[in-house]
Parts: structure tokens; C-alpha cells; sequence
């Protein structure tokens, strides 16, 4: 029933947004979210990977995570938010996700190799200018960029990273 609330929220979402969209030039971008579900220490390890990459090239970068029931939170070094966080009507009620959202962020980068509906919820409801993520059916409406990608999270950073660099 909490899934069928908040993907009724995201189509809202979605439809009631009415951010400026843009792409700013990679060298221009001044901040970028990182969004993901945690899911092993590999990806963990890929995402701080990526987060000082970033920070090397200038950008302040946030990272907010989706935490599931029975996953570690690495080193507790990312904001999250867990099941325990979306009410039954499925209202998501972080103010860390609030907060995530409401960053108008250059860049926003989406590191899930599937779509966690709970994330898409924080996607459609971004302020962010340029949202990025893998290329799926249905995923148009998400992203201003949408990257093919082999399913695996190492390739989809490298390919969101390549691809957002070259942006002018």
C-alpha cells in the first residue's frame, strides 16, 4: 500500500515540478548530488570514489542514500533514509531528504543500475538543473541525460563521469 502512495506521489511529482532544466557546462558546475541504494561495499567504495573525483575537479558534492532493511551503512558517511522514513500514505518525512531535494544542484547523479521507486520519488521532486542517470524504459521523464550503460554500478559511474565531463 506505501508503494502505491508514493508512486501516485511521484507521478504528482513529476507533473507539478516546474524546475528550470539546463546543462551547464561541466567546468562551470559549481555543486553535485549523488543519489544510490546502498548495496555492497563495492558500491559504497564506488561512490567515494566518484565523490572525490569531484571534489578534485572543484565541485562541492552531497550524497543522500537509500538505506534497506538488513544493508550496512559504510562508515555512516552519507546521509540516508530507510523504509522507516515513508509514511503509510507514502509521504516521505527525512528532512534530510527535503533538504537533499530541495538543492538546486548543477548536476544530479543517479547510481542505481534499476529504478528503487523511493529514489525516483526524491528525483522527480529535484530542484537539481541536469539530472543523470542509466538509460530505461519509462526513465525519460527522470532525467535530462540518460547514459547506456552495461548493468553494473562501476560501469555506470565511469559512463556518467566520461559523459558529464565532455558536457560544454
Amino acid at each position: 500500500m506505501k508503494h502505491y502512495f508514493l508512486d501516485l506521489r511521484t507521478k504528482s511529482q513529476l507533473k507539478n515540478n516546474k524546475s528550470i532544466r539546463e546543462s551547464k557546462a561541466y567546468a562551470d558546475a559549481k555543486i553535485v548530488g549523488i543519489l544510490f541504494t546502498v548495496e555492497d561495499k563495492k558500491k559504497h567504495e564506488g561512490i567515494k570514489d566518484l565523490m572525490h573525483r569531484l571534489e578534485k575537479d572543484g565541485k562541492k558534492v552531497e550524497v543522500f542514500c537509500f538505506l534497506p532493511e538488513g544493508k550496512d551503512n559504510y562508515e555512516f558517511m552519507f546521509d540516508f533514509l530507510t523504509l522507516k522514513d515513508i509514511s503509510i500514505w507514502g509521504e516521505i518525512q527525512s528532512s534530510q531528504a527535503q533538504k537533499f531535494c530541495n538543492t538546486a544542484f548543477d548536476y544530479l547523479y543517479y547510481i542505481d543500475t534499476e529504478p528503487n521507486p523511493i529514489l525516483m520519488n526524491l528525483i522527480a521532486r529535484s530542484k537539481a538543473l541536469c539530472r543523470i542517470g542509466r538509460h530505461w524504459d519509462n526513465g525519460h521523464p527522470f532525467f535530462e541525460l540518460m547514459i547506456e550503460s552495461p548493468n553494473d554500478t562501476k560501469s555506470l559511474i565511469e559512463s556518467i563521469y566520461k559523459y558529464s565531463i565532455q558536457i560544454k
